[in-house]
């Protein structure tokens, strides 16, 4: 038996710019942390008594001989990419549900390369594993996805993670003082504002629209510097790093027309007339989870104000993609097939 633990991501400022259609032409930045939210992946070697090849246990359950077959399209394209020629059983379970803006379908498939990877006896890097869920996603699902939450999620930490015009990536960790990191993590606040809409067909609508906002692409891509900045110098004040979140929100929002609603519109409104200084919606748009910037101080009137949705409290963490249980499982083999 073999389980990965992938973590799920917050990320702050860049989104948009990590789309291919956008930084081969003009280089792109994300800042984003993964927090202590995981995706679960157990995967061992099927015995050979059954009368199909796969079983793959998630929100459904699929039980198939053939890899053409299977439903899940990221377990699909991961056995195909893998080329596996053994029976397998998988177990997905996560912490926080799916389609909710925290990357989690890029946790997911990070986190089923890591454990077929582990099955096969196999170790990679955290650069491996980001650069080929990349490829998954993008080259064979075809799904309209960006390049940062597969980074995020293989390598862990607060990270500054900087897409080059030739479509490689660097990441660059950001080293900040306990008291920095505290105060930042002191200040904000993580709601459940429902299920969102499919995220790539949002992402399609925005790359459809990339090349009628490069301004504003432009500042957001600036806005990752700027905050740095504010978190690199126990002097400045945290307080700014939420203002410029409200900038970057205003802007988001106004990329289409499908990522915002109103009633997300009237969250954030309410969090914001009870004393919040900023915040955005998570992931592509059209729901999910918000993060919200607020004064310690302030938090308890927000909380009353979104007193009908759920907050989840949380950590940063640091560790990103890991094998947690290895335990290779026996072999069995009938005839010429071996499991």
């Amino acid at each position: 038996m073999i389980i990965s633990k992938t973590p799920f991501r917050v990320s702050f400022f860049g989104g948009g710019t990590d789309y291919p259609v956008w930084f081969h032409e003009n280089g792109g930045a994300a800042l984003s942390t993964t927090i202590d939210k995981y995706c679960y992946i157990s995967c061992r070697y099927l015995p050979p008594f059954f009368d199909y090849r796969h079983r793959i246990v998630y929100s459904k359950t699929e039980q198939i001989t053939e890899i053409d077959d299977i439903d899940h399209p990221a377990v699909r394209e991961v056995f195909r990419f893998m080329d596996l020629k053994r029976g397998v059983e998988i177990h997905h379970d996560g912490d926080l549900p799916a389609r909710t803006g925290l990357g989690s379908s890029s946790s997911f498939t990070v986190g089923l390369l890591h454990t077929l990877y582990a099955l096969n006896g196999r170790m990679v890097t955290k650069d491996q594993l980001a650069k080929e869920a990349i490829y998954v996603e993008q080259g064979m699902i075809k799904e309209n996805v960006g390049s940062q939450d597969q980074i995020a999620a293989a390598f862990g930490g607060f990270n500054k993670i900087i897409f080059h015009r030739d479509g490689s990536f660097s990441v660059n960790p950001l080293f900040l003082t306990n008291n920095k990191l505290k105060e930042l993590q002191d200040h904000l606040m993580l709601f459940f504002t429902g299920f969102s809409r499919n995220a790539s067909d949002i992402a399609g609508e925005q790359i459809k629209k990339t090349p009628l906002k490069k301004r504003e692409l432009h500042r957001m891509h600036e806005m990752v510097d700027q905050a740095i900045s504010i978190l690199g110098n126990d002097n400045t004040d945290i307080c700014d790093f939420g203002r410029l979140l409200h900038e970057s929100w205003t802007i988001k929002r106004g990329l289409t027309d499908r990522i915002t609603t109103s009633h997300i519109d009237e969250i954030y409104e309410a969090a914001y007339s009870a004393g919040a200084l900023g915040g955005k919606l998570l992931g592509a748009g059209g729901g999910g989870f918000m993060v919200i910037f607020a004064k310690p101080e302030n938090q308890d009137l927000i909380k009353e104000k979104l007193s009908d949705l759920l907050l989840v409290p949380f950590q940063f963490e640091t560790s990103g993609s890991q094998i947690i249980i290895y335990q290779p499982n026996l072999s069995y083999c009938i005839d010429d097939y071996c499991t």
